[in-house]
This record gives structure tokens, sequence and C-alpha cells, in this order.
């Protein structure tokens, strides 16, 4: 099996498969409701919603750099308030991180590994670097999803 293949997968895996910490972004998702995905347990927190569209927007940050754009990283790092708190924008954003899903998995399903030791213009890290970053981004954030989740269930 190719890198890039087996880097796939565990893409895939943590966002709705099988992945050996036993949580997903899918499965920690789907019942979180609008209203709890925007409520702020702590003003020094940042809510699900807000966490879930920072993640995509990272997701389209590290795949453009893949594809060779030069990006500049908002001051916010994109996190930012949520003007909209319905189901339909709730249900967006998470139309929006299965899409980037999509992406992510086009990618590296045409991926070379041989790429993976190209340099990324914005950081001098390689995409092998890159690409894993933004996995364990994913996890990192992942768990403050599940804490949030927990705390808004007690």
């Amino acid at each position: 099996m190719s890198e890039s293949k087996r880097v796939s997968n565990l893409y895939q895996s943590i966002y709705n498969g099988n992945p050996w910490l036993e949580v997903t972004l899918a499965d920690t998702l789907k019942d979180v409701t609008a209203a709890q995905a925007y409520k702020k347990i702590n003003p020094n927190l940042n809510t699900i919603w807000e966490i879930v569209n920072h993640l995509i927007q990272w997701r389209r940050n590290i795949l453009k750099r893949v594809q060779g754009e030069i990006i500049t990283t908002p001051d916010h790092n994109y996190f930012v308030p949520i003007l909209d708190s319905s189901e339909p924008a709730w249900e967006q954003s998470l139309q929006s991180l299965a899409k980037s899903q999509e992406l992510w998995s086009a990618c590296l399903n045409n991926f070379n590994d041989a790429d993976f030791e190209k340099i990324d213009q914005n950081n001098n890290h390689n995409f092998y670097e890159d690409i894993h970053g933004i996995i364990q981004h994913d996890v990192y954030h992942l768990g403050q999803i599940v804490i949030l989740k927990k705390l808004l269930n007690t």
C-alpha cells in the first residue's frame, strides 16, 4: 500500500471510520443540535460550532498549500463568532465539513508519494508534515468537542 493511501485511510478513519481512538468527528457531531453547537459553556472557551468552522477553514488552508498556493492565515486563526445560529446554518457547517473530507480524500487518492517531500512555502515544512499536522489538528479539536459535548449534557 502506498504511503498516500495509508495517510488517506488514517484521515478518513478520524472523520467517520474506525480509528484507534474509537471516536470520530462524524459520530461525535451527528446528534449535536444547532442550539448545543452554539452554546458557550464558558466565556473563555470556543463553542462546538466555532471549532467545527475552525476545522473546516484549516482543512481548506492546508489543502490549498498542498496544491501550491501561498496562504496568509488571518489574525483570528479562523475562530469567528457564529452570526446565524439556526438549524439550517448548523447543517451547512456540517455539510461543509463533509465536503472538506471529500476534497481531502480526492487529493490523497491522487497524491504522488514523492510529493510528500515538497516544501510548503508558507512554513518551510514538507507536505508530509503539513498533512499529518492537519490530521493531528482534527484530533486535538475532536477531543475539545467531546469534552464540550459532555459538559453540555451535565
